[in-house]
This record gives structure tokens, C-alpha cells and sequence, in this order.
């Protein structure tokens, strides 16, 4: 999978969300307007606070299918909480506590039981769905107090930049300096190349596979009380399809599905690459099957592309001389670990 690296897509996918915006705004003389781009950052932002975390939980060889559930049972619980306690900041709180509580039943199932984590996110997709309904039927709740929903209309300091933009970027640095500056970030890419060799190096497979997926489910947490404001509603059926979105994101950026391999400014431009798509095709009058048919296909286009460059660049590595180890080039988001690592062998 380093050959996705050497393909440079990655490096591409941010080119390929400004050509879009100069595209678009020739394409529709709405999409760049102030109106769309408020309207733009807003769709994004839910998907782009989960794929901050899901990026580190496909790195590290894990996914967690049930975000969409999360973030929809934790607006649930905002609602509900709201509704029993009078309390915004109460609800807020309980919304972000039950986001970490899925998220650790996740990890829980996966590193303890030692089972893979795409049949257990199935499975809890369903369950905290159906906690939903259980939570509030299939009823509708609202009104929200005005001073909370308000943040979805008013700009950052009286412009048309919305509130949201300051925890994408807020959380978008801190997970971007965690993956690629820290020993966390490296221990990360490690486990994904190979977790017993993480292990044997002494890195805490188990612990941090965990705590990916607590973080997990807080940022889908936060993005359920995201999604509450910019509905100023809670709804048992919200979010449905969200975690295909976040997945299709993280793959067109080249994050590899096999683990081992991303880099977090690509996802954050791939998020905004495929909500700019979405919203072109909306002004031009795209119906929401239409919109799922391309999110469909460029999730098959983020699959078969890195495939392609990896053939091209095995072809080449086959047909040149070979090199040794030592003077072999380090892989880009790829960091030896070695360094870092305890020299203990247990994992804890």
C-alpha cells in the first residue's frame, strides 16, 4: 500500500478541491456565492468532525460503521435531556458522554474480544438505532431554545462564515499535529502495518486501538449535537448514511483500508472536495438518488485509483535495480516507530 504514497495522490486531492470551487464558479454563478458557502460548510461539518477520528480508526486497520447510529442516538439524548432537564448545557454534556460510551462498547467488543470491528459496527448500527426509537419513539422533538439553534444562522463575528468552521478548524489541527507530529500519530501508522510487530516493539496495540474508538464516538457525539443545531431538531431517523459519506471521504483521500497509510489534510480536502460535488449538483437540480449515485461512484473511483498507482508503481519497482534496504526513501505517512517505542514487549 506505500505505492499509494508514491502515486502522490494524497497531494492531489487538495489541488482537486480548489479546481473544483474555480470550476464551480464558472460551472453555476451561485456556487461561490457567500450564501452557498455558509450553506456548504454546514453540510460538511458533522462529516468532517467523524472523519477526523475515523481517519486515525482506518489507519490503525479498524472502522467503525456505527457512527451515524452514534451521532443519531446522541442527539436523541440531547433532545430528550433537554426536554426533562430544561438544560442546554446539560444535554450538550450527556449528548457528548453517550457519543464516548458507544464508542467505548466499540472498542471494547474489538480489543478485549478480540472481534474485527466491521462485524461489530454492524451490529451496534442497529442497536444504538434502535436506541433511538426507544429513547424517543418515532416523534419528532422540538423547539430548541433559540440561543441555541441561532448558531446555525449567525456568522463568526457578523460574517457569513458559520460557527461551525471554528471546531473544523480547531479539531482539524489537533488531529492533524496528533497523527503526523507525535509519537501517539506514529504508534498509529505502526498498527496498521502490523500489529504484532507494534506489539513485539512494545507499543500499546489494545490500549490505543481503544482509545481510538472513544474518540470516535465523541466526535460522532459532537457531531449528533452539530446536527441537532443545524436542524434545531432531534429525530431518531437522523444521520442515516452518514458513516458511507465519511468513509467515501477518507478513501478518496488515500487513507488505505488495509491500514497503514493517510494523511489528515487530504481528508479534510476530500470532505470539502465531495460536499463541493454535492452542492453544484444540487444548484444544478440533482435529485438525492443522483447525489448518491456519485457519492457511490467516487467512493469506487478513491478504490480503484490508489489500486491502479500501486500497479504502476510495483511494474516500475519489478523492472528497476533493486536497492537496498538503507537507501530506500521513507514512506510519507509512513514514520519508523522504532525510535519512540518502549523497549518492554508487553502491550498493555
Amino acid at each position: 500500500m506505500r505505492a499509494v504514497n508514491r502515486f502522490g495522490w494524497d497531494k492531489f486531492v487538495p489541488v482537486l478541491a480548489v479546481l473544483t470551487l474555480i470550476i464551480g464558479s464558472f460551472w453555476n454563478e451561485k456556487f461561490l456565492t457567500t450564501s452557498n458557502m455558509t450553506f456548504l460548510i454546514q453540510s460538511i461539518g458533522e462529516i468532517m468532525l467523524i472523519a477526523f477520528s475515523m481517519t486515525f480508526l482506518i489507519i490503525a486497520g479498524e472502522i467503525d460503521l456505527s457512527v451515524s447510529s452514534t451521532a443519531a442516538l446522541s442527539s436523541c439524548t440531547l433532545g430528550f435531556v433537554w426536554q426533562h432537564s430544561g438544560s442546554i448545557p446539560v444535554a450538550v454534556v450527556s449528548a457528548l458522554v453517550v457519543g464516548g460510551l458507544c464508542g467505548a462498547i466499540n472498542g471494547l467488543l474489538v480489543t478485549k474480544l478480540g472481534l474485527q470491528s466491521l462485524a461489530v459496527t454492524i451490529g451496534t448500527l442497529a442497536l444504538y438505532r434502535g436506541l433511538c426509537f426507544a429513547l424517543l419513539g418515532d416523534k419528532r422533538l422540538t423547539p430548541f431554545p433559540t440561543s441555541f439553534t441561532s448558531l446555525n444562522f449567525k456568522g463568526l463575528f457578523g460574517t457569513w462564515v458559520p460557527y461551525v468552521t471554528v471546531l473544523l478548524v480547531v479539531f482539524g489541527v489537533l488531529f492533524g499535529v496528533v497523527l503526523h507530529a507525535t509519537r501517539s500519530g506514529r504508534w498509529v501508522f505502526a498498527i496498521g502495518q502490523s500489529k504484532d510487530a507494534a506489539r513485539f516493539v512494545g507499543i500499546p496495540v489494545g490500549r490505543s486501538v481503544l482509545t481510538m474508538f472513544i474518540v470516535n464516538g465523541l466526535m460522532a457525539g459532537l457531531a449528533g449535537v452539530v446536527y441537532t443545531i443545524r436542524f434545531a431538531s432531534a429525530r431518531p431517523d437522523g444521520a442515516v448514511g452518514m458513516e458511507l459519506e465519511v468513509i467515501a471521504a477518507a478513501l478518496f483521500a488515500g487513507v488505505s483500508i488495509f491500514g497503514g497509510v493517510g494523511t489528515m489534510w487530504a481528508v479534510a480536502a476530500s470532505v470539502f472536495f465531495l460536499g463541493s460535488i454535492r452542492s453544484l449538483l444540487r444548484l444544478e437540480g440533482a435529485t438525492a438518488n443522483e447525489l448518491t449515485i456519485v457519492t457511490g461512484s467516487l467512493l469506487l473511483v478513491s478504490v480503484v485509483i490508489p489500486a491502479i498507482g500501486r500497479r504502476i508503481a510495483d511494474r516500475r519497482s519489478a523492472n528497476g535495480p533493486s536497492l537496498p534496504n538503507a537507501a530506500v526513501p521513507s514512506t510519507t505517512g509512513t514514520p519508523d516507530v522504532s525510535a519512540d517505542a518502549p523497549p518492554v514487549l508487553a502491550e498493555s
